[in-house]
């Protein structure tokens, strides 16, 4: 049974995770200064690089989009993964063993070993196709996919290859590379005869099936000779790695998209998917073998983030007798999550690849655009099977479209389609769909069936789990940095503003330069200087609180950056943990550690001689208002206050 991750593992994890390794298998990054690296930002669309990663303390953040965190809240976003599975991927990465609360079990070390050794047979084997699609033999795969509008960069760009002809020209390969006939076994690549395995896929076009991390898990094969007496496309069978009920093709290349654009299309094939995306629908994915049902909803979820505000998913199906019944088959699952559905029917049967080939691009782009809701193409679809000139018709028409409309689970919608169904029908009384509906409601209700009733509509603006627009000139929220095993801090009913400094304020903007240092270098905070740093008062309110926050952490932790920054960002208040993200991400103006050290010095040392100004300031105000012959014991000891303030500052000036 899994538990949480014991919060000291998760703290070793991060801790032990480089996350400019991590960041750079998704994102090219570019050095831009001395521990500094800059690329563009992964999660917002922008030409000049402005997400920066700052391994020295283990985070990243977007200057143009506000996106940041950790290295397990990156594979979080990247994976569309839950906190737990980062963890878990970011342990196996390293070689780390989890441990969790409550008695509960991660992962199975051995089973995760295995599951490794099939990921790297998987991606070896994509390798393998891929320069086959290149030799003389792949000609006929080549031409494949020119015929059907496909060049070198298309097919390099969806990972295409070329399964060999011939028994075991792959399983050659991966003996060569190490893997036993036992684990080959369980690749789902091979098949097993009286004299041993051979390659499963032979003469075929190859696409390989990837996760939503990118890890390849399986593979789609055409059939391109005609004397190859297998099915026109061959998958891989059900393996540990590869579940088809669990599989979306495309779900890699498509997630940013689908995730930013609130919009995922569904298409029948492989071509299609390239086709969608060639023409610019880079939201495009297709089942594997089987119909778009629950397990795909969860991806679905998990990418739209399926709250009922707006989200919305595209099947696109022929216009012949087996597409309309896919259609209403996803009639049925559409019950099971809240964003918008709809149907792009193409009436003369052409799929999105056809559309390509024949009309270009735009005629892609004119079927997702003619899209129309699945409730009205389920209702309508019904209807057409009926004669609707005759009163005849018209009544068989209502009967059959009457359980379609009870099955809609918002009442909201269901009571707008009674309208539309009374205009479809000509019915004089607006009334009577909806009281048929009603009873057919109640009748299923009764009967116990499963998808009637009433699901929950579209939260109002402000409700629970919505975003409220920031006001201009406060820092944005942020959401809680943490995740299981982690304790956020307690939450105190009203979140507080602070308003952003004025930049050109060169209070500000030292205090600013000295939280960078501090939280970029904290060694240097180390013995006297902290007691220093921690005596010392900020005049913008934001920087006061992220100062208030480094002091509840401690001197304990500077020693160690990753720990020290996550912990300031759990003392911190929520709104202000983007501005921490910035400060411990921005590079600092230095090219060699010598002159990064030098001016963190110069940083502090000015921090400290601003305080001992004020202090002196304070005390000088005391003095001339102090009667000396009737206090002179007070009189002289702010004087020697004073003295010991002013060597005190020469002595730093001395140092810098």
């Amino acid at each position: 049974m899994a538990g949480l991750i014991k919060r000291e593992d998760i703290d070793e994890v991060r801790q032990r995770t480089d996350i400019k390794e991590v960041v750079d298998g998704y994102v090219t990054l570019k050095g831009a200064g001395l521990g500094t690296f800059k690329g563009l930002c992964p999660f917002h669309d922008e030409r000049s690089p402005s997400f920066t990663v700052r391994p020295q303390v283990g985070r990243y953040h977007c200057f143009g989009c506000g996106e940041d965190g950790d290295v397990i809240a990156f594979v979080q976003k990247q994976d569309h993964s839950s906190f737990q599975e980062a963890v878990e991927k970011l342990a196996a990465r390293i070689g780390y063993e989890l441990r969790y609360e409550d008695g509960g079990t991660g992962p199975n070390r051995e089973e995760v070993g295995r599951r490794q050794r099939l990921l790297d047979a998987h991606k070896i084997a994509d390798e393998f196709f891929r320069a086959q699609l290149l030799t003389p033999g792949a000609t006929v795969a080549r031409t494949f996919l020119h015929e059907r509008g496909f060049d070198r960069a298309a097919a390099e760009h969806f990972g295409c290859g070329y399964a060999p002809q011939g028994w075991d020209a792959l399983l050659k390969h991966l003996r060569g590379r190490g893997f036993t006939d036992a684990e080959l076994k369980l690749t789902g690549m091979f098949s097993e005869g009286n004299r041993g395995i051979y390659d499963r896929f032979r003469g075929r076009l190859i696409w390989p099936i990837k996760d939503i991390a990118g890890d390849t898990i399986g593979f789609g094969a055409r059939k391109l000779y005609e004397d190859d007496q297998g099915p026109k496309y061959l998958n891989t069978p059900e393996t540990t790695l590869y579940k088809k009920s669990q599989v979306l093709y495309g779900i890699d290349l498509a997630k940013r998209s689908i995730a930013k654009d609130r919009q995922l299309v569904v298409v029948e094939g492989y071509t299609d998917v390239m086709a969608c995306h060639l023409a610019g629908i880079t939201t495009a994915v297709a089942t594997c073998g089987t119909a778009f049902g629950t397990e795909h909803i969860k991806i679905a979820r998990r990418l739209l983030s399926d709250d009922g505000t707006g989200g919305e998913v595209v099947f696109t199906f022929d216009g012949d007798a087996a597409g309309q019944k896919a259609a209403l088959r996803a009639f049925e699952e559409d019950q099971r999550f809240t964003a918008q559905t709809y149907v792009a029917v193409e009436p003369t049967g052409a799929d999105p690849c056809d559309l390509r080939l024949s009309r270009g691009n735009e005629a892609v782009h004119a079927l997702i655009q003619s899209r129309r809701p699945l409730f009205e193409f389920a209702i309508r679809t019904t209807l057409k099977q009926f004669n609707l000139d005759t009163v005849e018709g018209r009544v068989q028409g209502l009967k059959a479209s009457v359980p379609v409309v009870a099955a809609i689970r918002d009442a909201s919608t269901r009571t707008g389609y009674c309208q539309a169904l009374t205009g479809w029908l000509g019915m004089p009384d607006p009334n009577e769909v909806l009281r048929l509906v009603t009873a057919e409601v109640k009748n299923a209700a009764k009967r116990g069936d499963q998808g009637r009733g009433t699901a929950p509509g579209p939260q109002p603006a402000g409700a629970p789990g919505q975003v409220t627009p920031n006001r201009p000139g406060a820092y944005p929220a942020a959401g809680p940095a943490g995740g299981p095993g982690v304790a956020v801090g307690p939450s105190s009913g009203a979140v507080p503003s602070f308003h952003r400094p004025d930049p050109r304020d060169p209070v500000a903007s030292m205090e600013r330069q000295a939280l960078e240092v501090a939280l970029q270098q904290p060694s240097l905070l180390a013995g006297g200087v902290w007691d220093r740093f921690a005596a010392a008062r900020f005049a913008t309110p934001a920087f006061q609180a992220v100062h208030d926050a480094m002091r509840a952490t401690g001197a304990g932790l500077t020693v160690d950056p990753v720990r020290w920054v996550e912990n300031v960002m759990h003392e911190v208040p929520e709104p202000l943990r983007p501005l921490v993200s910035q400060l411990a991400v921005v590079p600092l103006p230095a090219h060699t550690e010598e002159a990064v050290q030098k001016y963190c010095r110069d940083i502090l040392s000015r921090l400290f001689e601003l305080q001992i100004t004020r202090v002196k300031a304070d005390k000088m105000g005391q003095l001339q208002r102090l009667d000396a012959a009737a206090d002179p014991d007070t009189y002289q000891r702010l004087n020697r206050e004073l003295l010991m303030l002013e060597m005190e500052r020469r002595a730093l000036r001395a140092d810098a």
